[in-house]
């Protein structure tokens, strides 16, 4: 009899901590969610619920959309700008024209059903492609998240198109296109595989990602060649947003007495051979911009005349 006493006492101690935890989860989400909903700023496309109370009775209850101006149309007082501003804001908006105008005291609550202003966009190498609607500004990572994570084979760079409001297909990023669009470039191989934060940005409305295909990556190549007076050497798989700046990194950086004012990448064109001189210590001051390498491309960097 003890042992089946000490069982129930102890089956009503678990069930008390587990309820304990459930209730102060719940209560972590509705903090957080009313938190976010106290900082989320309206925008064009949202939808609102207004109710106004006057003496208890209910003289305003609509859904309504903010337009594309930034705008909601106010029974009694007329357009009201929504886009911005918080909901508590928009609140104290539309009280202060009924309040002078028509009603004594009116209660007014905001709340928002939908986030339809918040709108991101990935595409590529991840399990479920598409454009996301959010209520808050995701990181790299949660939009990634969102799209169900990223398929086996994904290359080693995302880029993040800035304000692009669109998807990005593989036609898009041929070498020759990429420059024109100046994607911020973030290292899969560091944010994923090694946990490395630095490049988990906050993203903004209207951001794209693209994530390639490690085997879909160009056409016509698929290395690049890094030699002369760096520390090691070396041959890499061709990644879009390469620039010749990281592949010298890539490959160890600039060994003793190397030149890298004089650095050369020697890239073929249709048969030809063409020379590209870059400045790398001006590259590295932000002085000069660095140069995106194509497949086949060979950087060298030369031993100093010294």
């Amino acid at each position: 009899m003890s042992e089946l006493n000490n069982f129930k006492y102890n089956l009503f101690g678990y069930l008390l901590f587990a309820a304990v935890l459930i209730f102060h989860a719940q209560a972590y989400a509705a903090e957080s969610n009313s938190s976010r909903g106290s900082t989320y700023r309206i925008g064009a496309g949202d939808v609102i619920n207004l109710t106004v109370l006057v003496g208890g009775e209910n003289q305003i209850d609509l859904k309504l959309v903010v337009s594309n101006q930034g705008e909601i149309t106010i029974p009694f007082a007329g357009k009201i700008v929504a886009a911005g501003i918080t909901a508590n804001q928009l609140e104290k908006s539309i009280y202060i024209p009924l309040e002078q105008e028509y009603f004594r005291d009116p209660q007014v609550h905001v709340m928002i059903l939908g986030y339809h202003s918040l709108q991101f966009f990935i595409s590529g190498a991840v399990k479920k492609p598409g454009m996301y609607e959010m209520d808050f500004n995701p990181t790299v990572i949660e939009l990634i998240a969102k799209a169900g994570g990223v398929v086996s084979g994904r290359g080693n760079v995302a880029y993040i198109f800035k304000g692009n409001k669109g998807m990005i297909e593989a036609d898009d990023l041929l070498p020759s296109t990429i420059e024109s669009k100046k994607p911020l470039n973030v290292d899969l191989l560091k944010l994923l595989d090694k946990g490395d934060l630095s490049g988990n940005i906050i993203l903004e409305s209207g951001d794209t990602i693209y994530i390639p295909l490690g085997n879909k990556i160009n056409q016509t190549g698929t290395k690049i060649y890094v030699d002369g007076r760096v520390k090691n050497p070396s041959v890499f798989d061709y990644q879009p947003g390469l620039t010749a700046l990281s592949a010298v990194i890539m490959a160890g950086g600039l060994a003793k007495y190397a030149a890298p004012n004089r650095t050369r990448i020697i890239r073929k064109n249709d048969g030809d051979q063409e020379i590209i001189k870059i400045n790398l210590e001006k590259v590295k001051t932000g002085d000069l911009s660095d140069v995106l390498l194509q497949p086949d491309d060979r950087v060298h960097v030369p031993e100093s005349w010294l």
